[in-house]
């Protein structure tokens, strides 16, 4: 198994409004796209319980041609909120980058 900070070019979190954050990954070559993109790991279930927010809330898309799989996410509080600890959402990434992923090609 290999870690998502180790599979992945680039890994970023970031504003999707002031109630969403999104989790960008990308991937460096078509093959690691193919074996590690649906992996269980980046399913909605698994990022749910990761984040602490509903699984049905969880919203990923998939962008084949550019390597790249897009997750969102509510956030706990609303951006700029007096107990919001993240106003620009850009660390929210860290907790994927020791996951472990389970190939599935």
């Amino acid at each position: 198994m290999s870690k998502v900070g180790e599979v992945c070019k680039h890994l970023r979190s970031k504003n999707a409004g002031p109630f969403w954050i999104t989790l960008d990954l990308s991937f460096p070559d078509r093959a690691s796209f193919d074996r590690y993109s649906e992996a269980l790991q980046l399913q909605p279930d698994a990022i749910a319980k990761l984040y602490d927010v509903e699984p049905a809330l969880i919203k990923r898309f998939s962008v084949p041609d550019l390597l790249v799989l897009k997750i969102s996410y509510p956030r706990r509080r609303p951006q700029g909120g007096a107990l919001e600890r993240d106003m620009h959402g850009g660390q929210q990434y860290v907790r994927l980058l020791g996951v472990e992923l389970t190939a599935t090609q």
